[in-house]
C-alpha cells in the first residue's frame, strides 16, 4: 500500500426511500438509511463530500441484468392484487420473505439509482469513492427475489463498471453469503467475488469454501465461511491477509465493498460479534489500497446499530474521527438509548471459530488463488503459519 492521498468522495442519498415499508413486522426497514443520513448530516460529514440525490434507475438499466418479465411483474404486483397472481408470485419468489408492498418497483429503482450513478461517476474519474448506503442488496437473482432483495443493484453497478474496467473486485462483509452477485459472475474472470459470511444451517445456505466458480470463472469466486461468534480480532486476522492476497493476485482497477451491518453484534437476525469499530476497520483497510471504490450498504436489522455503524464508516471514508458522543441535535436520538453513544459494542458470546479451522480455510483459499490465471507462478509449500486470533 502507498501513502493515502486525499480522496474525492461522492455520497448518494434519496430521502424518499425512508417512506417505503416492507410491512410492520418485516425485519427490513428502509428507514435505517434515513437514520444514517441524519447522523451523517448532524456530525457535519457533508462538508467533506459531494452529496447527490441520484436519479432512479430506468427499466432498461435494470434489465441489463434482470429479465423483462420479472421487472414488469415487480411493477404490477401490489398487496391488493397478490391473490390474483399467485402463480407469478411463486415463480418470482415474491411472498413471505420478499413481500409485495406499495411502490415496490419505485423503491428498487431508487435504491439502485445511487449504486449505478456512483459506478458511472467512478468510471468518469469524477470521484475516488462513491457511497450508497441504500444499495448492497446482494441476494436478488436474475428473475427471482431473495432474502429481502428484489433488484440486485450490485450486479447492475458492476456491469456499468465493466464498461471501463477490465477487472472488478467485489468484497462482501454481510453476515449472509453474497450469493446473487457470485451467481451472476460465476463463469467470468472479469469479476472476482470475495465473501466473508456465516455458513452452515443459515440463509442462503451457499458460500462453501469449495464454491470457486466454473469455466473462465474458476478460482474467481472466493468464499470464507465463518462460524458463529466471530469477534473483531478474529475477523481482522483473516480479513486483512485474504484481502491483501486477493488484491495482489487479481490487481483490480476498482473495488465494490458491500458493508452489510447484520454482521454486527446484537443484530436481530445475525450471530456474529463484531463491534462497529471492527466492522469499520474492514472499510478502513480496503480504502488504504488507494483503488477507486464503490461502498454499499446491505443487510442489518437492528436499525439503531446499522445507522450508527454506517455513519461511522462514512467518517472513515472521508478520514474524519467522530463520536463517541452522538450529535445533540440529531432528531433520531431517542432510538439510541440507553447509552446514547455512537459505538456498537460486542457481547460475551462464544467465538466458535477455532485457530485450526481458520488456518485450514486460509490455506485452501491461497492454494486456489495460486491456480488463478492472474497469479504469479508461486506455490505455497510446506507449513504455513498465520497470526490468527480465535
Amino acid at each position: 500500500m502507498t501513502a493515502e492521498p486525499k480522496k474525492r468522495i461522492n455520497y448518494f442519498y434519496d430521502h424518499a426511500l425512508g417512506i417505503f415499508t416492507h410491512g410492520t413486522n418485516h425485519p427490513m426497514k428502509p428507514f435505517r438509511v434515513r437514520m444514517t443520513h441524519n447522523l451523517v448530516m448532524n456530525y457535519g460529514l457533508c462538508k467533506k463530500m459531494e452529496i447527490f440525490r441520484p436519479k432512479p434507475s430506468t427499466i432498461d438499466e435494470l434489465t441489463q441484468f434482470h429479465t423483462d418479465d420479472y421487472i414488469n411483474f415487480l411493477g404490477k404486483v401490489t398487496p391488493s392484487n397478490m391473490e390474483t397472481c399467485i402463480k407469478d408470485c411463486t415463480r418470482f419468489n415474491v411472498g413471505d420473505d420478499c413481500p409485495a408492498f406499495d411502490g415496490l418497483l419505485e423503491y428498487c429503482r431508487r435504491a439502485t439509482g445511487g449504486s449505478l450513478e456512483g459506478a458511472a461517476r467512478l468510471n468518469q474519474g469524477l470521484c475516488d469513492i462513491a457511497v450508497n448506503w441504500a444499495g448492497g442488496l446482494h441476494h436478488a437473482k436474475k428473475q427471482e427475489a431473495s432474502g429481502f432483495c428484489y433488484v440486485n443493484d450490485i450486479v447492475v453497478a458492476i456491469l456499468e463498471l465493466l464498461r471501463y474496467h477490465k477487472r472488478v473486485l467485489y468484497i462482501d462483509i454481510d453476515i449472509h453469503h453474497g450469493d446473487g452477485v457470485e451467481e451472476a459472475f460465476y463463469t467470468t474472470d472479469r469479476v472476482m467475488t470475495l465473501s466473508f459470511h456465516n455458513f452452515g444451517e443459515y440463509f442462503p445456505g451457499t458460500g462453501d469454501i469449495h464454491d470457486i466458480g466454473i469455466g473462465k470463472g474458476k478460482y474467481y469466486s472466493v468464499n470464507f465461511p465463518l462460524r458463529e461468534g466471530v469477534d473483531d480480532m478474529t475477523y481482522k486476522s483473516v480479513f486483512e491477509p485474504v484481502v491483501s492476497h486477493v488484491v495482489e493476485w487479481y490487481k483490480p482497477s476498482v473495488i465494490v465493498l458491500q458493508c452489510g451491518a447484520d454482521s454486527l453484534s446484537g443484530d436481530r437476525l445475525g450471530c456474529f460479534n463484531l463491534s462497529s469499530k471492527g466492522h469499520a476497520d474492514c472499510v478502513r483497510f480496503v480504502k488504504k489500497f488507494n483503488i477507486p471504490m464503490l461502498v454499499l450498504g446491505g443487510g442489518g436489522y437492528t436499525i439503531r446499530n446499522v445507522s450508527r455503524a454506517w455513519a461511522y464508516e462514512t467518517a472513515v471514508v472521508i478520514g474524519q474521527e467522530i463520536g463517541p458522543e452522538l450529535p445533540p441535535n440529531n432528531s433520531d436520538n431517542d432510538y439510541f438509548g440507553p447509552e446514547y453513544t455512537l459505538d456498537v459494542h460486542p457481547s460475551n458470546m462464544e467465538n466458535k471459530n477455532t485457530r485450526e479451522y481458520l488456518e485450514k480455510i486460509m490455506i485452501t483459499i491461497f492454494e486456489n488463488l495460486d491456480r488463478s490465471r492472474h497469479a504469479p507462478s508461486v506455490q505455497i509449500q510446506g507449513s504455513v503459519h498465520f497470526l490468527i486470533i480465535a
